[in-house]
């Protein structure tokens, strides 16, 4: 793409807004910032689109959302799926209420039957409703946890879960057969409403969402039975799960309930942390002093569009800690399986699903309980594809699926992950054990008791500008043709190559299968079992790293990883 030529395009193009025609005029002359802003346009990933809201090709807007939309809008037509119509949802990002008009716009003017929430919802409320309503596809407007220059637009598919890469790629080819200003349709959204091809929605989904959520419960008993003593702080960082998330544990007994009140407000700035992510635990911060004031037992934290949850909870010396994603979901999983192995009612055939980069201590806990335990590529839409499949073949039961970066599903009324039903799962958890005496982080201690210490580290590379999709790609493609002999003082002992599907053993040289689709993922085991991965994310523009590491002894095992975190430096040296 000529970007010189686009951005004089953009200028002078009639139908642009003024603002935008401003804002790019602003930056006349200045080479760097119309290339960072025209040299490409936002890639229409497996996760749809996310990026800065600003005017150019690259970027959040509406004419990038229009563009998508249209795109989208062609393949439901061709496919004559326009009567079933698209559920649009949004959460409290800047714009997310704009974007969403603009989608239903362009579908209602490609005569594509349209359900827009009245205002912002949970992520998996969106993908329930999809399922509920019987659409062809649904949008949400939400750009999950990134900063709050950030919004995206992902879409989801009749299953209620996000487009597979196939469909994605189809979807995207569609889309770059447009020109952003020329082919895109659209109406009067007010006059599209009265013709009834918009229909607004909410609080009737809400009901039925919400009874499936509390159909999710282990122990439906066990809050009310502690219901004086238990204490609950929560926080939905400025984002969508404000009312549903205190709904729904009010709703199962809880009496105690704390939100912190500044970030009970939705806000699109996220004026009170650096970052809306709970994976950053400085997020937690006004949480823990609420914790700390009201001696709660454990505090949670959702995100802006209430997909992912992150938990603090009291040690036995009544300090506040953070439990990381991977001991959150260990810990579920063993609660689930032993609370419906005690009552007898653990389903025929039962099965777990966890990503190739998560904790390999829930193997161990499926393998002692006589789970299924499935291992898909990260993503939740891959976790949403193996329900799909065996749903369809009328194979086994699902239990609980899981990715390390804090998202959690029990149950097939949605596709996605939910902090909503997560929330209550913890909350339940949480009284399940303080009625027998027990605080969580004595519950993962004797976990590792009972399985080992597993420690996992995660170490982020940013490479940003125009240039850092070319050197992500060029280190993934370095490490492929010249994988490492030895990680942290471990001799590695197979490589798998998720992009080429191979698994090769270093020792005999035999090569095998994946049995996973094609990624651009790279898989290191060493002679201890350990395992190092490493993936470019589809999200942000940096590498991921990833080091399970597990040992008898709490120690060894952190000082293992440590050997790791600090020997994949080299990587990008």
């Amino acid at each position: 793409m000529d970007f010189i030529s686009e951005y004089n395009r953009w200028v002078s193009e009639e139908s642009l807004d003024d603002a935008s025609r401003k804002e790019l005029v602003s930056i006349a002359g200045n080479v760097e910032e119309i290339r960072f802003r025209f040299s490409c346009g936002l890639e229409f990933g497996t996760a749809g689109l996310r990026g800065i809201m600003m005017a150019g090709t690259n970027a959040m807007n509406v004419y990038t959302v229009g563009q998508a939309t249209q795109g989208l809008a062609n393949v439901i037509n061709d496919m004559g799926y326009a009567d079933r119509g698209v559920v649009i949802g949004m959460d409290s990002r800047n714009n997310s209420r704009l974007f969403a008009e603009t989608a239903a716009s362009v579908l209602a003017a490609n005569g594509i039957k349209v359900y827009l929430f009245d205002s912002l919802r949970p992520t998996p409320e969106l993908s329930f409703s999809v399922r509920q309503l019987g659409c062809i596809s649904g949008i949400n407007i939400t750009a999950s946890h990134n900063p709050a220059e950030y919004n995206g637009y992902k879409v989801y598919w009749e299953d209620g879960g996000q487009l597979p890469p196939d469909q994605a790629k189809s979807v995207s080819s569609y889309i770059d057969r447009l020109d952003i200003f020329r082919d895109v349709r659209k109406c009067d959204i007010r006059e599209a409403e009265r013709s009834g091809l918009i229909t607004s929605v909410g609080e009737k989904l809400d009901r039925l969402y919400v009874e499936n959520v509390l159909g999710e419960q282990v122990n439906p008993g066990a809050v009310a039975e502690v219901a004086e003593e238990l204490k609950v702080v929560y926080t939905p960082l400025h984002g969508a799960g404000y009312r549903l998330v205190p709904e729904v544990l009010e709703r199962i007994g809880l009496k105690h309930l704390f939100p912190v009140g500044e970030q009970m407000v939705t806000d699109g700035n996220f004026p009170t942390v650096k970052s809306p992510n709970p994976e950053n635990f400085e997020a937690f911060e006004l949480a823990k002093k609420l914790a700390e004031k009201t001696d709660s037992d454990i505090v949670i934290a959702t995100d802006p569009d209430a997909d992912r949850l992150a938990v603090m909870v009291r040690s036995p010396e009544g300090e506040y800690v953070n439990l990381t994603g991977n001991q959150l979901g260990a810990m579920l999983i063993d609660y689930i399986a032993g609370s419906l192995s005690e009552s007898g009612s653990m389903p025929d055939h039962p099965y777990a699903i966890k990503t190739i980069v998560t904790t390999e201590l829930v193997s161990r806990i499926c393998e002692s309980r006589g789970i299924r335990l499935y291992n898909v590529l990260t993503g939740f839409k891959f976790i949403a594809e193996v329900i799909k499949k065996n749903e369809e073949s009328g194979r086994g039961s699902f239990l609980f699926g899981f990715e390390e970066s804090y998202g959690f599903l029990k149950g097939t009324y949605a596709r996605d992950k939910d902090s909503v039903v997560a929330s209550m799962l913890v909350t339940e958890m949480a009284a399940y054990y303080k009625k027998r005496g027990k605080t969580l982080t004595e519950v993962l201690d004797g976990l590792f008791r009972r399985y080992g210490y597993f420690i996992e580290g995660v170490k982020n590379i940013y490479m940003k500008g125009l240039d850092g999709k070319k050197k992500m790609d060029a280190l993934m493609e370095r490490l492929r043709i010249d994988p490492p002999a030895f990680i942290g003082g471990r001799r590695v002992v197979s490589v798998r190559d998720y992009l080429k599907g191979t698994v090769r053993s270093i020792d005999t040289g035999e090569v095998t299968g994946t049995g996973l689709p094609k990624s651009n993922v790279l898989y290191f085991e060493v002679d201890n079992g350990d395992r190092i991965i490493i993936r470019p994310s589809g999200t942000e523009p940096k590498i991921k790293l990833y080091m399970l590491t597990s040992a008898p002894e709490h120690s060894d095992a952190e000082k293992q990883c440590a050997l790791y975190m600090n020997d994949t430096d080299s990587f990008v040296d």
